[in-house]
């Protein structure tokens, strides 16, 4: 994933004479005024041609390509730069960058943007003091064309970005004025999960959930709320105790699975919240000697790229395509300021059917 700037200038090999052949290859930077010179045109017929702009015929403009090709000639960046007032560059906001579900979506917005000729400029804004830090000093400001946040600001931060005067999208969370906003409904998903579960005909379902935390994540919120739904919607009573934070890490997961084993009568079904989370359900499940899903069955949420691998029943979503569509939208608005853009794209989930859900198990009497 590249995140650093790259050079924008670019060099090419000269023709080798007398004077540089000892001393071995000699580079030179081809300039804009090298291929006019070699078609036999003015500098700014080039720079209208190689812009994709009017006033160039087409047999002109097909001869200055491929002049410019020949040469090795690419447009300095600084010079675009000066000459369209941008940056190329879009900023990046993240609460995290250690999790699979972020860095997924920085790795697929990257890779739209760098197709693009754009750079990204990523702020990791981990901790509250960093990101009251950030918010209060705007260090993007006049850095950048663009930003795209993985976080959802506040009200205060929100106003902040909005400052920026650049385009905004964000990728989590739901609609506010100002943004694009690209995700899915935490909460219709979350309730897909949770109803597999009771339609399987289990009763006593606990759940691993996580906290919003000080940076005022709500995809814990939405999913708490869709299983209190379903469980109230089925007439099943809510257990506090079937109730465990997982911090949404594999290794949370792990701890919460082996507090929910310990209550007094622990639950036939469980709904992680995330599929990190899950995977260390399992890993706490196998050492307990228990059998998924013979004898309790386990649900994720995302379809992280080794739920596959463990055979994991989840709700899928697009993660990349968020990335990748919120920066196919950002870019939009650069090239057409005044286009009118939806200010949220939800995306679809679906109930991903693998090996860890099943009826409960019928106890004989004794």
């Amino acid at each position: 994933m590249r995140t650093t700037r790259s050079w924008l200038t670019f060099w090419s090999s000269a023709p080798q004479t007398s004077a540089n052949s000892a001393s071995g290859r000699h580079h030179m930077t081809v300039s804009l005024t090298d291929v006019a010179q070699a078609v036999g045109v003015s500098p700014s017929t080039v720079s209208r041609a190689l812009r994709g702009q009017t006033g160039v015929s087409d047999e002109v403009r097909a001869r200055i390509a491929e002049t410019a090709a020949s040469l090795g000639y690419v447009a300095s960046r600084s010079a675009s730069s000066l000459a369209s007032g941008r940056t190329y560059t879009v900023g990046v906001v993240a609460p995290y960058l250690g999790r699979w579900f972020f860095g997924t979506v920085l790795d697929a917005a990257e890779q739209v943007l760098s197709a693009a000729g754009y750079d990204v400029l990523l702020y990791n804004l981990g901790s509250p003091d960093v990101r009251k830090r950030f918010f209060t000093k705007l260090p993007v400001r006049k850095r950048v064309d663009a930003v795209l946040s993985l976080l959802i600001p506040d009200e205060d931060e929100a106003a902040a970005l909005r400052s920026l005067d650049v385009p905004l999208a964000a990728v989590v969370g739901a609609a506010r004025p100002g943004f694009t906003v690209v995700g899915i409904d935490d909460r219709a998903g979350a309730e897909a999960a949770v109803r597999h579960l009771v339609n399987l005909g289990h009763r006593r379902i606990g759940m691993i959930a996580g906290s919003s935390g000080p940076l005022h994540w709500t995809t814990p919120v939405q999913r708490r709320l869709a299983y209190l739904n379903v469980l109230g919607e089925s007439g099943i009573t809510y257990d506090a105790q079937l109730e465990v934070d997982g911090e949404y890490t594999v290794e949370g997961g792990e701890r919460a699975m082996s507090r929910l084993l310990a209550v007094t009568n622990p639950p036939t079904a469980v709904f992680a919240q995330s599929d990190e989370m899950a995977m260390g359900a399992l890993r706490a499940l196998r050492l307990h000697r228990l059998r998924v899903p013979d004898d309790i069955s386990l649900i994720g949420f995302d379809d992280h790229e080794l739920s596959a691998v463990v055979g994991l029943t989840t709700i899928a979503q697009p993660v990349a395509d968020q990335g990748a569509e919120a920066a196919r939208l950002l870019l939009s608005r650069l090239d057409n300021p005044d286009a009118k853009v939806a200010d949220h794209m939800q995306m679809p989930t679906r109930l991903e059917l693998r090996d860890t859900t099943a009826p409960p198990r019928v106890v004989a009497p004794s």
